[in-house]
């Protein structure tokens, strides 16, 4: 996996490309929108032209990446989570940098991009799927205590895909 010399807590485990080749966000993430943050328009055709096309190889875009439509069945886990863009506004996640929310940040973060607002989105990340991060330690309780395998999806596949949509699956070393 790739590392962050300027923040080595950061440690996503899946690129950006593997979260979108994976199924995430309902295929809705990169949808065209109009941001109350920024208050403009975004096409979702020019909103993914600065991603390597290498990222959606063998991905149905239309379904898997720009849908205007949110489709569970999208997702790797089959489950719908997370909130709606104007929920992400309303709580004030969205910088106006990056109008799509974190994923976008990590995307543009991943290929380079420093910006004022990565301690904010790196803390977000550490919050909630690092070391100490509350869904992960969660799901490795959940499977402990139910005495379940690593790659059992029964346990938690709600939890499951808001990691990945996060960067993160969890590994026989979280369970330690």
């Amino acid at each position: 996996m790739k590392k962050f010399n300027d923040f080595p807590d950061f440690k996503p485990n899946l690129t950006p490309s593997q979260v979108l080749q994976m199924g995430s966000f309902g295929g809705t993430y990169f949808r065209s929108i109009y941001s109350s943050v920024t208050k403009k328009h975004y096409k979702s055709h020019d909103v993914i032209k600065e991603y390597p096309k290498s990222w959606f190889k063998g991905v149905d875009i239309k379904k898997m990446v720009t849908s205007p439509d949110y489709d569970k069945k999208v997702n790797k886990y089959k489950v719908k989570c997370g909130s709606s863009l104007t929920d992400w506004e309303k709580s004030g996640w969205i910088d106006k940098q990056d109008p799509y929310g974190w994923f976008q940040w990590y995307c543009r973060f991943y290929r380079g991009r420093r910006t004022d607002d990565d301690e904010r989105q790196v803390k977000r990340w550490l919050a909630l799927t690092g070391p100490n991060g509350r869904f992960k330690k969660r799901l490795v309780n959940m499977i402990k205590d139910k005495g379940k395998t690593l790659n059992d999806e029964s346990v938690s596949p709600v939890i499951r895909q808001t990691l990945q949509h996060w960067g993160y699956q969890i590994t026989s070393g979280d369970l330690k």
